[in-house]
């Protein structure tokens, strides 16, 4: 190729952008933008604008695109595959990784040591730094000759002493404990489960697993054995419920009548117990395991107790302490050891022990720029926070020292305390540090001032975003009349947007009185009732044990007269007869699931259009009008409007249906049309699926008869979600689009005696958008109702009536009420980290 060629250009300088043209991914309009590289770039807007559509949808997924087409089909096989972008050109673009909002959990085997890798160094320290013990049991003096794998005799009785190498001290390899394989935990069946209504027969189904699993034979086959099937379970004897429960699996001859006649059988016994274990090896997915989860207890294993290693793993010990009692200390407890550590041991040994303890404080030193200091290294990473999973993950990146890649951060500030957000932001600085370019997607302001570049999206979103309102530095967008986001970073923007509401009387507030539990302390807890209060603290202080583990499940189980969580030992629930939990888990499971159909708004529309005279005439029903059952529904891809791509050795990829073109719909039903006051030109049923919520509001602004459906588009807009479109699927929504869908049912109902409780409520909200939802919570409060919101945000918590502050710091430091009140008195409270921040931020207000 000729050197004015595309890939024979000689370049007189390195490229100092990336150059994007012509994108028309989601909203986006035939952008043209050039972003900088090596330097830290923010993307900003309202939800719904095309941030995430540049970052990831056009930068990340081209970038590794290209990486991997570099691959052999064979490897690309197993790997995720990237669709191409929709973008005339993408130019001078490194191979991109992404850091998402919500990273994979793990498997059952992961913890926070195995996931950030600091566990591997502790094994290899425990390796070739311990005392070691002989066969006979004679403890050995630390020595040098264990790394230099010289043969080591015990002096006491001669016998050969072996030490155990890094694999051997894991639990996830040949360190696991023989009982629980390396999970900590043992799962045992649950006989309760087994039978749980005593009074049915075993012919009426009264052995549960037999009939949940599909083993129907098995009441013919236990009456072989002697057992009385057509009796009540309460009525057999004793032998013969052993029987059912834990008989051998003997084959038995059986007779079988059914529709096709009688059938002379021999089946293999599988008692209740079996029925349930055997089901618990074949479980494969969520789906099965949950299934057989309902007949198993958990506890933790009685053997290493809950350490998942084994005995002999167990054994080497560093100045008194073995693996698993380390891997149980908070993390800087455990850098702290690291760093003491090589002065005590002998001369010989103490540069390796210098170079190990060095490697795992540097790794540890990133985790604890990113405040998680208080995780122990044996935490579960299930049991881990989207937040805290971000931030390992951001950490690992950064301890990989790449060069020459783009790194995209979806939110990195989610879940972060005002405190930690310095630490956040060194490590995106590190990453640049080591010749990289990083793009991230945020919303907190304290994070894009640090930002060397700044890409506005907006001005809205959905049809009203896409495109670019203001880019440059940051001081040159907040000068930016066009600018959106200028108002919070130069501080003009009001914090308060709503006025308190007063303190009720002394009976008009919810308390707790728990004991301890975790890492929280004895709490005196006091909730005021009909107001909106925020629970406050760094990560780990102690916030969702308080709420979610211990109020929450306590009101719950007043309300229901069940007996309340152990550690609760008093509750007055001030007549709060109902909780709501609402937080950010997705919801439904597929694309089936959208916002018309949840928000109750498909339901109606399809009865409009079954009242219509093309329907009565081809007398069509309700149910024709539905996308999933009925006879409308385009048959290509069964009314989901996607369909899947069977490329052989390459992942399936999802496309949209060509058929109906993502309308979900046969073209027959554009024959039935609706006319509306307000829009002359008939619409069809998919027509509206297309179109956002604030356009249809539109379409039905005039009319008695589609009074309810105004209200519930009405209802969405005020929730902030007018740029949704009808037939958008609800599990693509992110966490905040997600809980303001959950509160739409919600706001027209008187709520005296109701809680509502939100978990981080801001995850990613622009500012104003906070202010959305800040109006949404008033309109609840002023329904009656308690609305209880765990949070960092400072916005939020400046504009709740009463804050309650835990910490003062995370883990072990933590689970203490430190102060509580209005944001003021928090504020001026010299024990409260977050009141140091929100002094500022109040002040900021008032300047």
């Amino acid at each position: 190729m000729s050197e004015g060629g595309e890939t024979g250009r000689k370049l007189s300088a390195p490229p100092k952008a990336i150059l994007v043209r012509g994108a028309r991914v989601h909203n986006l309009r035939n952008l043209d933008v050039d972003i900088p590289l090596n330097r830290l770039v923010g993307i900003a807007g309202v939800s719904g604008s095309g941030k995430s559509s540049l970052a990831l949808g056009v930068l990340y997924a081209e970038g590794s695109r290209r990486y991997l087409e570099s691959l052999s089909t064979y490897t690309r096989r197993r790997m995720t595959q990237a669709q191409r972008p929709q973008v005339d050109s993408v130019r001078f673009l490194p191979p991109a990784l992404a850091l998402r909002q919500r990273p994979g959990v793990g498997g059952m085997r992961s913890t926070f040591g195995t996931a950030t890798e600091l566990l591997n160094v502790l094994r290899l320290m425990f390796s070739r730094l311990a005392s070691h013990v002989c066969p006979n049991g004679h403890r050995q003096a630390p020595t040098l000759a264990v790394a230099a794998e010289m043969p080591i005799t015990c002096p006491i009785c001669g016998a050969k002493v072996e030490p155990p190498s890094a694999e051997e001290l894991a639990f996830n390899s040949l360190g696991a404990c023989p009982t629980c394989q390396g999970t900590g935990t043992v799962r045992e069946v649950d006989d309760a489960t087994l039978v749980p209504d005593d009074s049915l027969t075993i012919d009426q189904g009264a052995v549960v697993p037999w009939r949940t699993f599909g083993f129907n034979v098995q009441p013919d086959i236990v009456r072989e054995f002697g057992v009385r099937t057509d009796v009540p379970w309460r009525d057999l004897t004793d032998r013969e419920r052993r029987i059912v429960f834990e008989g051998p699996a003997e084959k038995k001859h059986i007779t079988i009548t059914s529709i096709k006649g009688v059938h002379e059988l021999d089946f293999t016994f599988r008692n209740a117990r079996l029925t349930v274990t055997e089901e618990l090896k074949r479980a494969n997915d969520d789906k099965r395991l949950a299934k057989v989860a309902k007949f198993l207890t958990e506890r933790t294993c009685p053997d290493c107790k809950g350490t998942r290693l084994n005995q002999q793993a167990r054994l080497p010990e560093i100045n008194g302490d073995n693996l698993a009692e380390v891997t149980s200390w908070p993390l800087d407890k455990v850098l702290d050891w690291g760093r003491k550590l090589p002065p005590t041991l002998p001369e010989p040994m103490r540069p390796m022990a210098s170079a190990l303890c060095k490697t795992l404080d540097e790794m540890g030193r990133r985790l604890i720029q990113l405040g998680l200091s208080y995780l122990t290294l044996d935490r579960s990473s299930a049991s881990l926070s989207t937040g805290e999973r971000q931030r390992a993950q951001l950490a690992r990146a950064v301890r990989n020292e790449t060069t020459g890649v783009l790194y995209v951060l979806d939110e990195p500030s989610t879940g972060l305390h005002p405190a930690n957000l310095e630490g956040l932001i060194g490590v995106m600085r590190d990453l640049l540090a080591d010749g990289n370019s990083v793009v991230f997607v945020d919303h907190d302001v304290k994070v894009l001032q640090s930002a060397d570049y700044l890409i506005e999206m907006g001005p809205g979103a959905g049809e009203r975003g896409g495109r670019i309102l203001a880019q440059g530095a940051p001081e040159r967008i907040a000068a930016d009349p066009d600018s959106r986001i200028a108002g919070f970073l130069d501080g003009r923007e009001s914090v308060l947007v709503r006025d308190r509401h007063p303190m009720p009387a002394g009976n008009g507030w919810i308390r707790m009185q728990s004991g301890p539990i975790h890492t929280v302390h004895p709490l005196d807890l006091a909730i005021p009732r009909g107001c909106m209060t925020a629970v406050t603290g760094v990560s780990g202080s102690g916030k969702t044990t308080m709420i979610l583990e211990s109020l929450v499940p306590a009101l719950q189980a007043r309300i229901q007269g069940h007996p309340m969580p152990k550690h609760v030992h008093s509750l007055d629930p001030a007549g709060i007869d109902r909780v709501r939990l609402v937080d950010s888990s997705p919801i439904g499971i597929n694309v089936r699931s959208t916002v018309a159909t949840y928000s109750g708004l498909m339901d109606r529309l399809r009865r409009l259009f079954a009242a219509t005279d093309q329907a009565k005439k081809d007398k069509l029903g309700i149910s024709a009008f539905s996308y999933n059952t009925g006879s409308l529904r385009c048959p290509q891809c069964d009314g989901t409007g996607q369909i899947s791509l069977d490329v052989q050795f390459l992942p399936d990829i999802p496309i949209t249906c060509p058929s109906c073109q993502g309308r979900r719909y046969r073209p027959e039903a554009e024959h039935y049309r609706l006319s509306t006051p307000s829009h002359q030109e008939p619409l069809s049923l998919p027509d509206l699926l297309a179109m956002e919520v604030g356009r249809a509001l539109e379409v039905f602004a005039q009319g008695r008869e589609y009074t309810a459906i105004r209200r519930g588009l009405q209802t969405l807009k005020d929730l902030g979600l007018d740029y949704l479109t009808l037939g958008e699927d609800t599990p693509s929504l992110s966490g905040g689009e997600a809980q303001r869908l959950k509160l739409s049912n919600e706001l027209g109902r008187r709520q005296n005696g109701s809680m509502f409780v939100l978990d981080e409520p801001t995850t990613g909200l622009h500012p104003l958008d906070v202010r959305v939802l800040i109006g949404v919570l008033e309109r609840l409060v002023s329904k009656g109702a308690t609305v209880v919101f765990i949070e960092h945000d400072l916005d939020m918590i400046a504009n709740a009536d009463h804050v309650v502050d835990m910490g003062p710091g995370g883990g072990d430091r933590g689970g203490r009420i430190v102060a509580q009140g209005d944001p003021e008195s928090v504020a001026r409270n010299p024990d409260s980290v977050t009141g140091r921040y929100l002094g500022d931020h109040l002040h900021r207000s008032r300047a």
